[in-house]
């Protein structure tokens, strides 16, 4: 091959290559969404998962699909971030489906079910039982869909002004408590009171509330409860998992191009990972400075623990009766659930219970 025939191919080359490249480039549309959030940025893990999101986005697509993120009050209140992207308002948001239980209470099965999955067992039922399909099936209803984007494992059951001894204590209690977990403590004499993210501590110091339940130690400490209620109990039965998601309107998300939902959808995805490792890693750190400032550990007595599995699985029952949105997919998920326990109990809670006694005992 001679100088000049090399030459010829590699302008045709530089040629191909100087069409090709911006033809791919301009083959995508330019984006830019608005993100609404349910917590303030003060909360910097579950505000930081959907930042993440957008974050990873726009890295994935060279800039070319960008999500502005707005914490809650910005442009709409924590509680109504889901209805703003029902309604066309912005194109997504991020929350609990759990805050819309008052629509329907099979919202609650995206965010958690009291004392039903802890976290490895929701993701399982979510990726390989069917149930996010399930999940999104029923929001098609509301023009939305949704995609896990974090996750906060088991929380406490939180701040108590005075210490609770039995189911009777509970009685008239003004206790901040969102989702199927309110509806559960009514029925045990709890006034449930549902508030976002940044208005609990005010009204806690107040007085206007008796005890509030928002997460774990991590967060907990960073809204200050421990100033004004020092009794911390556990377990947060209500959320042995708790998953906020990404909600898009299905109009926006049905007009995307195929690889930005995937890209969504990883970058959904890495912030699911990232949360709950960011709150295994934080969580154990802030308990101990939580005791230091002079939070007193308490587990919930036995029968409040075994009345509300009572009144929680007798609610559920009750509600699959006469709701067939709901019983579509608590069947499914408590199917799943049974098997999933049953496996659970082999393997993975006798390790966890013996490798967990051994480490406290002294060395």
């Amino acid at each position: 091959m001679d100088r000049r025939t090399i030459l010829k191919g590699a302008g045709l080359a530089a040629v191909s290559g100087a069409v090709a490249s911006p033809a791919i480039a301009q083959s995508q549309p330019t984006l830019q969404w608005r993100m609404p959030s349910a917590y303030p940025k003060s909360l910097d893990t579950l505000f930081g998962a959907g930042a993440h999101v957008a974050r990873r986005v726009a890295e994935m697509t060279d800039n070319k699909f960008q999500i502005q993120v707005f914490a809650a009050g910005e442009i709409v209140g924590g509680l109504q971030v889901f209805d703003a992207v029902q309604n066309g308002a912005v194109e997504c948001g991020f929350t609990l489906s759990s805050y819309n239980i008052g629509k329907d209470p099979t919202f609650m099965f995206d965010t958690s079910v009291p004392w039903g999955m802890n976290v490895r067992h929701h993701q399982a039922w979510q990726q390989f039982g069917g149930g996010l399909q399930l999940i999104r099936e029923f929001l098609k209803d509301y023009n939305v869909t949704s995609i896990p984007a974090a996750q906060t494992g088991a929380q406490m059951g939180g701040w108590f002004r005075k210490e609770i001894t039995s189911v009777a204590d509970l009685q008239g209690l003004k206790f901040r408590i969102a989702g199927m977990g309110g509806q559960i403590m009514q029925k045990l004499g709890v006034v449930p009171q549902v508030l976002a993210g940044g208005d609990i501590y005010p009204a806690l110091e107040r007085g206007t509330l008796d005890a509030v339940e928002f997460s774990g130690p991590y967060d907990d400490e960073k809204l200050g409860f421990v100033k004004v209620a020092k009794y911390y109990y556990y377990p947060g039965f209500w959320e042995g998992s708790a998953q906020p998601s990404v909600f898009v309107n299905l109009d926006k998300w049905n007009a995307l191009p195929a690889s930005y939902k995937a890209i969504l959808e990883t970058a959904c995805a890495e912030a699911n990972a990232a949360c709950m490792a960011k709150y295994d890693a934080e969580n154990a750190d802030a308990i101990k400075r939580l005791v230091a400032q002079g939070a007193v550990l308490k587990s919930f007595p036995r029968d409040v623990m075994e009345a509300s599995y009572k009144e929680a699985y007798k609610h559920y029952n009750d509600i699959a009766a006469t709701n067939p949105k709901f019983k579509k997919i608590y069947d499914n998920w408590n199917a799943f659930r049974e098997k999933e326990s049953t496996w659970f109990r082999i393997a993975e809670l006798p390790f966890d219970v013996f490798t967990s006694n051994q480490a406290a005992q002294p060395r």
